[in-house]
């Protein structure tokens, strides 16, 4: 496993990104695995799911750095979080890419995505039509992908199920230049948050995240 990409954010927050070379076997040999770890990796198939589910957890370690059993659990809404660690956490992976974002003081969320064309079929799906107004049409695709895992972060970073990206995430106007960042809004049970949100393009995927609480509007 090689570190492909690390970025700070400031000094409580960071995130990685790690090429997945790896077997699962020696993925495993990185872990304290306890038996309802051992149990769960036996529900998934083998292949992308069980390589997906074990690199993020071997980046995780490398990233809160310490030799400690880290008791990563998913809660109810299938958010994962460290039982016996303050830190706050968000995982992605895609295709051969693993992404952990940690922060000791704020809430988190990250997407890594594989940029393809078909992301062109599905836009109506997630995004308004005041939103697909401002898509640049020079650079549809990366644009929409920016789009679509900056939604994805914003909806990591709540951890509830009860959020639509078409209905629930709206995102301000910006133009796609690569990398950047701009606002985007939850609106949820009459109230609404505003969070920066940043992308930047890598090897030929699409990373979106936000580490903040969200100003309340």
């Amino acid at each position: 496993m090689a570190l492909a990409y690390h970025r700070e954010i400031d000094q409580y927050t960071s995130f990685a990104i790690w090429k997945i070379e790896e077997t699962a076997e020696d993925l495993q040999k990185q872990l304290q695995l306890r038996e309802h770890e051992h149990a769960y990796l036996e529900t998934l198939s083998n292949g992308k799911r069980n390589m997906h589910w074990l690199s993020t957890r071997v980046l995780l370690r490398r990233m809160m750095d310490t030799d400690d059993y880290i008791d990563c659990k998913v809660d109810s809404n299938g958010k994962p979080y460290l039982s016996n660690f303050p830190h706050f956490i968000s995982l992605s992976h895609s295709y051969d890419y693993a992404a952990v974002m940690v922060s000791k003081n704020k809430a988190v969320g990250i997407d890594i995505e594989l940029i393809k064309d078909k992301i062109e079929r599905i836009a109506g799906k997630f995004m308004s039509e005041e939103e697909l107004s401002f898509i640049d049409s020079k650079e549809r695709i990366e644009h929409l992908y920016a789009c679509w895992c900056a939604k994805e972060a914003i909806y990591k970073l709540h951890g509830k199920k009860n959020v639509s990206f078409l209905d629930n995430i709206r995102l301000l106007p910006f133009e796609y230049e690569g990398r950047g960042s701009f606002n985007g809004l939850l609106n949820l049970d009459s109230r609404q948050k505003e969070f920066r949100i940043h992308y930047e393009k890598f090897d030929g995927y699409m990373i979106g995240f936000v580490s903040d609480f969200g100003n309340e509007k």
